[in-house]
């Protein structure tokens, strides 16, 4: 369920501003700027679903607003529909040019108004939901293959100090699905999924990248501070039961590889490969536990 949603109302004239207050108040949550620079400091502050810009106001008029917005990482994807009294082509296009979604003529429409808000709100939202969809793992909710090769490819190139690498596997998960079946095997998986995400803090890099592979990109002051959260995550993966449809205890393990990115390292997808080379050395040597390649 969404929350309320808000608009942030940028007009020079009170008037103005009453009228949409009237008009969308009991829809929306609407927050109101009376200049540019004021409309800049909200959107940069605040969680903003829509703007309506008007395009004159003096020092900085809406132009103005809508460029630097659509040039701010953090404010570029707002929606921005213009609010005008001018209503000749080069005005209407100019509009559309510096990044406005839409433009609503003054004197305003009611019916018009909520059509156009409601449209572009529609819109947005859908787009969000595919955006999640392209970009999240469906059984699990963390990043699927694409958003953490994005992410942490990201990562890569601007945060390389203390960078670690870890790479994932649930042991013997065959045999997980071969005797209890693939509902069991998606459960197993969300459990670990949910199980591994309690140990991570919020700027660590987690998606998985297929059936039962997992990956972790993320900084660490230490090889003994990640040694130690990998070593957590572990035994708390081995501790945990399900229950089959029949009343039958599931336990599972995992193996981990783990690298540290070093001078020579080139590129993401060598941090990633050692680790990979870690991992099938602890598979190989026992299963459950964590190999560390330096």
């Amino acid at each position: 369920m969404r929350k309320k949603i808000t608009i942030l109302v940028v007009d020079d004239t009170e008037t103005n501003i009453d009228i949409l207050l009237n008009l969308l108040g009991d829809d929306y949550d609407l927050t109101v700027a009376l200049s540019g620079e004021s409309a800049l400091e909200i959107a940069n502050t605040e969680s903003l679903d829509l703007i309506l810009l008007d395009i004159m106001m003096p020092q900085m008029d809406g132009y103005e607003v809508c460029e630097i917005l659509k040039a701010n990482d953090k404010t570029k994807d707002i929606p921005v529909i213009f609010i005008t009294a001018k209503t000749d082509e080069d005005s209407i296009e100019k509009a559309y040019e510096v990044g406005g979604i839409d433009y609503v003529t003054k004197p305003f429409k009611p019916r018009e108004l909520t059509a156009r808000v409601k449209t572009q709100l529609n819109l947005k939202f859908l787009i969000e939901d595919l955006e999640f969809i392209a970009s999240y793992d469906q059984m699990t909710g963390i990043c699927n293959r694409r958003k953490f090769f994005e992410l942490a490819e990201r990562k890569f190139l601007t945060d390389k100090n203390n960078l670690y690498a870890v790479m994932i596997d649930i042991d013997k998960f065959k045999l997980i699905n071969d005797t209890h079946g693939h509902p069991i095997g998606d459960a197993v998986i969300i459990k670990v999924t949910e199980t591994i995400s309690q140990y991570l803090e919020s700027e660590f890099i987690f998606g998985r990248l297929g059936g039962e592979e997992f990956a972790i990109v993320c900084n660490c002051e230490s090889l003994d501070e990640i040694t130690q959260k990998l070593e957590r995550i572990r035994k708390a993966v081995d501790s945990f039961e399900l229950l089959s449809d029949k009343n039958e205890s599931i336990k599972c393990t995992i193996s981990m590889g783990c690298s540290k990115i070093k001078q020579e390292t080139k590129n993401l997808d060598a941090l990633l490969k050692e680790a990979d080379v870690a991992l099938y050395e602890a598979k190989g040597s026992g299963r459950n536990k964590i190999i560390f390649r330096s």
